[in-house]
């Protein structure tokens, strides 16, 4: 009797069982799909019915309901008091006026779409992906191509300068214009353009780019383009255009790097004995590229107007002005050594120097809103030169240790054979295709007017880091190759120069930490700065809207996380069929775990987030490798799926969601949550790992992606195109290629003499060996024969390393002490 209760009991139960699962997947459906306020009260009020809620209880609802779905009486009960208590805990961060300019410069583009937690998968896909103009594509193949034969990079490292025919030929075809509108003598490029002309140089030379890049990035030429006044505009830009000017920008000084609120450079307005309103500048700045060849000297400086001369009041902050560098009291003469490939750089320091105010840029408007000239132009440019040079860079790479690797043998067969070579080999193609991915998607954007401030900083820390470790993986490579210098070094530039790109623009680990997840988590959210404006401006119904849009938007999140994260992405739906659909859906459930960890960690640590460096920084990995990963997908629809670009595929997107699982299982060790640390750290960092989103590239992929840099073909050519290919065959990159065509020809031959060997119809030996017997034999041709020959020539020359005699070597030793000694 006892157990027939028991069992009466148990089945009882199981409609409650089933109607209580049942409410949960509903809740779950109801989060994931981002349902209306309205559609929740309506559903829970057919719950509580459902499973006999008592009266008190649903009375509670109602009221809660009532509440909740009337603006007035949520914002006059629930509302307001929630405002209280953020400002109390502060829980949101206080942003200063410089941060405030920093995070309003430039606009937000498919950051929002990544950060939101429900990406419009389609609106990726359709994002710009443009080719350059006939005219770019001529500028390219004419002037670029002419100007990188010109320069051999050994020596113009050597030489610490340009040939002047170089120089000429900057005049002549407006390199220092393509940025200038075409009715002021530039040529008016657009950005991808530009980035694509900063790549190719790169390839061949830094100081080529440097040149070329510093002019039509951050400066002069693009600050009066935008802010300039009409007069300004007139006189200095035609003169840029045609390299009569030679510009430079100071910004950087001693104590105020990234913090440029501690900028001590100065300037007063005064009036002169002729009734002239005046400035007195006094500076000190360095790290300055072109200053110590610069004509124009573009300054930025606090300036302060102690009788409100100017109407701006008495301290009207940061401002740029354009001083020429002839001015007396300017002081250019001095220079930096950088570090690798020399380029020109030094400091600049004025004191007492007195000028008009009509150097100020964009003249009386310009006033005080230097900081925000500077932020603005940043937000575009972080996206051209620096990742342009860094894609040129890792694709130069791709091509040299893709060749070295086929050419060079050991052990009677090619490295590049070895799974030990074929693994850096992997990851130095997989970089050159992002990052080209990367660079077109990103300058796609700026071409058509956007300015996304997050998304170029992303590009900016993202390209020089992948590269760095590009042109690492290049040296392991080619080995002693690689660390001899010498015409024959093709790479060694490339690693020395590496830490400069990483430092310039914001140095990498600031730009890490806090500017991609620390700006992008104010800007790109869909809701934080709105929420942050409101609140200082103690706007009510603003806060509202923003606060509650934010809480259904974490509600949303933490569905969406769940039911993908249980389905590993399954549920999400792709733009697309085929091989790629399923990265898609892997990208949506990224985007809602990385909302909902950011929104728990804004939430739960406030303004403290700000000094969690490294906590923030794996936020900025998660959201840096979606994008990249975004722009790797927009590639491969936008070249035509090709089949054979696969490996390409699957390697890159598998690379970028295995850094994305690293990033999270950091962020969840290290978010000390109260109440939920310990459940983020130990089973759900647990469940995290097992149900990972991604994992790095097999060997057998790793072995693909190497045989693509190892083999002749369209292929290869199209995963490095756009950089410098010398036609002559006798210097470096030029006698690789050459050699590598050839060795690759008589491979075919190779296997004919090993399949005699096999059949015993030649004695065993190494291929070479037996040459002149398998030509007796009849086994191969006389032509065959002579492949083989030419192929190894070809290959001894290019594996040989550059070397001096005694007396060369100490005359470059000389060479380089009194270039020093000039220097100081």
């Amino acid at each position: 009797m006892n157990a027939f209760f028991a069992t009466y009991g148990a089945l009882a139960t199981i409609p409650v069982v089933v109607t209580v699962c049942a409410a949960c997947l509903l809740v779950l459906l109801l989060g994931y799909c981002g349902a209306r306020l309205s559609i929740w009260t309506f559903v829970v009020a057919a719950m509580f019915w459902a499973l006999g809620a008592p009266i008190w209880a649903c009375v509670l609802f109602v009221a809660s309901a009532l509440v909740f779905n009337v603006g007035p009486l949520r914002r006059l009960l629930v509302t307001v008091p929630v405002m209280a208590i953020i400002r109390r805990r502060q829980l949101l961060p206080r942003i200063s006026e410089t941060e405030r300019v920093a995070i309003e410069a430039g606009t937000v583009w498919i950051d929002r779409e990544l950060f939101s937690g429900k990406p419009d998968l389609g609106r990726l896909l359709s994002e710009p992906y443009p080719a350059l103009t006939a005219e770019e594509q001529a500028f390219l193949d004419g002037p670029v191509e002419e100007i990188c034969r010109l320069t051999e990079d050994y020596e113009v490292s050597r030489e610490r300068i340009l040939p002047s025919k170089v120089w000429e030929l900057y005049a002549e075809h407006r390199f220092f214009g393509m940025i200038i509108p075409k009715e002021y003598g530039g040529l008016g490029f657009s950005a991808s353009a530009n980035s694509a002309v900063v790549g190719k140089l790169s390839s061949r030379s830094t100081q080529l780019q440097v040149n070329v890049g510093v002019t039509n990035s951050l400066g002069p030429a693009e600050l009066l383009i935008r802010y300039g006044t009409d007069e300004q505009k007139n006189y200095y830009l035609p003169r840029l255009a045609r390299a009569e000017e030679i510009p430079c920008f100071a910004l950087t000084e001693p104590g105020a790097g990234s913090d440029a609120g501690s900028m001590t450079s100065h300037g007063t307005v005064f009036c002169n004995d002729d009734d002239e309103l005046r400035l007195r500048l006094t500076w000190n700045k360095r790290y300055i590229t072109l200053a110590p060849v610069s004509t124009l000297l573009g300054l930025a400086f606090q300036l302060s107007d102690p009788q409100n001369l100017l109407g701006k009041g008495t301290a009207p902050g940061i401002t740029c002005a354009l001083i020429p560098t002839d001015t007396p009291g300017l002081d250019i003469t001095h220079r930096h050594d950088p570090i690798g490939p020399p380029f020109h750089n030094g400091p600049t320091v004025g004191t007492d120097v007195v000028v008009g105010i009509d150097v100020i840029i964009g003249g009386a408007e310009g006033v005080g809103r230097g900081w925000q000239m500077l932020m603005e132009c940043l937000a575009a440019g972080r996206g051209i030169a620096l990742p342009g040079s860094a894609a040129g860079g890792a694709k130069t790479v791709a091509r040299v240790a893709g060749a070295y690797a086929a050419v060079r043998q050991q052990f009677g067969m090619s490295i590049g054979k070895f799974e030990g070579i074929q693994e850096p080999l992997a990851r130095i193609g997989g970089i050159a295709y992002v990052l080209e991915a990367a660079r077109r998607y990103t300058n796609g954007a700026l071409d058509a007017h956007a300015q996304p401030a997050v998304i170029t900083a992303i590009a900016k820390y993202n390209f020089t880091e992948l590269t760095r470790q590009s042109v690492t993986d290049g040296m392991d490579i080619l080995g002693g190759a690689a660390i001899m210098q010498g015409p024959r070094n093709l790479i060694a530039n490339s690693w020395a120069g590496v830490p400069v790109s990483i430092t310039v623009e914001g140095a990498n680990i600031l730009t890490r930490t806090l500017i991609v997840f620390g700006q992008g988590a104010i800007r790109s959210h869909p809701f934080a700065y709105r929420e942050i404006k409101a609140l200082a401006a103690n706007d009510q119904k603003d806060f509202d809207a923003a606060f509650w849009g934010h809480v259904g938007m974490v509600v949303r999140s933490l569905c969406r996380a769940t039911v993908l994260g249980l389905t590993r992405g399954r549920l999400a739906r792709s733009p697309v069929r085929g091989p790629a659909a399923h990265y898609y859906r892997k990208l949506a459930w990224t985007s809602a775990t990385f909302a909902l960890l950011a929104d728990l960690a804004m939430v739960t640590l406030g303004g403290e987030l700000k000094r969690k460096g490294a906590l923030t920084g794996r936020f900025a990995d998660v959201f840096s490798w979606m994008y990249l990963g975004s722009a790797v997908l927009r590639r491969f629809e936008a070249e035509g799926r090709r089949r054979e670009d696969l490996p390409l595929l699957h390697w890159s997107m598998m690379d970028a969601f295995a850094r994305i699982q690293q990033a999270l299982e950091g962020i969840l060790q290290n978010l000390d949550v109260p109440l939920l640390g310990a459940l983020l750290r130990s089973p759900v960092a647990a469940f995290a790992r097992w149900n990972c989103i991604g994992r790095f590239p097999g060997d057998r992929l790793a072995s693909e992606v190497a045989s693509i840099l190892q083999t002749p073909g369209e292929q290869r050519d199209a995963l490095t195109s756009g950089i410098y290919l010398p036609d002559d065959a006798s210097e470096g990159l030029g006698h690789l290629e050459h050699a590598f065509r050839l060795s690759f020809q008589a491979e075919d031959v190779k296997r004919k003499i090993k399949a005699a060997v096999q059949k015993r119809q030649l004695p065993k030996s190494d291929p070479e060996m037996l040459v002149d017997d398998a030509l007796k034999a009849g086994l191969i041709t006389a032509q065959e024969a002579d492949l083989l020959a030419n192929a190894e020539v070809a290959r001894d020359v290019a594996i040989q390393v550059d070397s001096f005699t005694r007396d060369e070597y100490m005359a470059i030793a000389a060479q380089d002490s009194a270039r020093s000694t000039t220097a100081c």
